[in-house]
């Protein structure tokens, strides 16, 4: 369960005074993060990691929104 603590820390940590570079990797970080736990989720259908997957998600957006600008 390597991948749900590195998934915690992820969604703890502070996302502000990111440079461009640090935006990719991490939204690269956590797409590899909501990946693995889909594959976990696959086998064991547990709403907690779905619940998990839509916050890593909405992270992610905030994260892409800021990489790519308002429209």
């Amino acid at each position: 369960m390597e991948i749900l603590e590195e998934a915690k820390a992820f969604e703890n940590a502070k996302m502000s005074n990111m440079s461009t570079s640090d935006r990719v990797s991490a939204s690269r970080e956590v797409k590899r993060l909501i990946l693995g736990i889909n594959e976990i989720y696959k086998e064991t259908k547990d709403s907690k990691l779905m619940d998990l997957m839509k916050r890593l998600t909405a992270k992610k957006k905030k994260i892409e929104v800021r990489l790519k600008g308002r429209q």
